[in-house]
């Protein structure tokens, strides 16, 4: 992920980009996505939520302002009521972020801070490789050892085996 050109927040809002990237003081960066272990527990997250859950609005990669202008892209996010707009604004309750082979600590780490910083009330990292979740909370990584991951409330649970279900 080099350095790029600078743009401002408004020319990355107001450009598509396939696949969507984030924007991280002033450069737009790719993100590792379209590994088969990745996708499949993406998937598996939206399919269980949405199920388990059909009051709260589960939305894979979808903008979300975080911090000092920045916007990441988790790779499934939960809030407990509609946007209202097409960029994220407010915090969503939970977000969550996938692993691919190819990401490097420090970059993840430093989203999850923003993803606090901006007020995410619970953030999770999912390892599809080693099959292990983990709660991010006062600068750590806490592994989940019970067989569900559980937010705090409103609990929204998720059974491991059924997050990497079919790996």
């Amino acid at each position: 992920m080099g350095a790029g050109v600078l743009i401002s927040l408004e020319q990355y809002l107001a450009t598509d980009y396939s696949p969507d990237r984030e924007f991280v003081d002033g450069v737009v960066l790719e993100r590792h996505v379209g590994e088969l272990p990745h996708s499949l527990v993406q998937r598996n997250l939206v399919l269980v939520l949405c199920q388990r859950y059909p009051h709260l609005f589960v939305l894979p990669e979808l903008r979300v302002r975080t911090v000092s202008g920045r916007c990441r892209i988790p790779d499934v996010c939960v809030t407990l009521e509609r946007p209202s707009t097409d960029v994220l604004e407010d915090a969503p309750f939970l977000a969550i972020e996938i692993l691919s082979r190819r990401d490097e600590m420090t970059e993840v780490l430093e989203k999850l801070e923003e993803y606090v910083e901006a007020g995410v009330a619970n953030v999770w990292l999912v390892d599809p490789r080693k099959k292990r979740i983990y709660t991010f909370t006062a600068h750590r990584l806490e592994e989940v050892l019970d067989s569900q991951a559980v937010t705090e409330p409103p609990h929204i649970r998720l059974e491991l085996d059924e997050v990497f279900r079919g790996l």
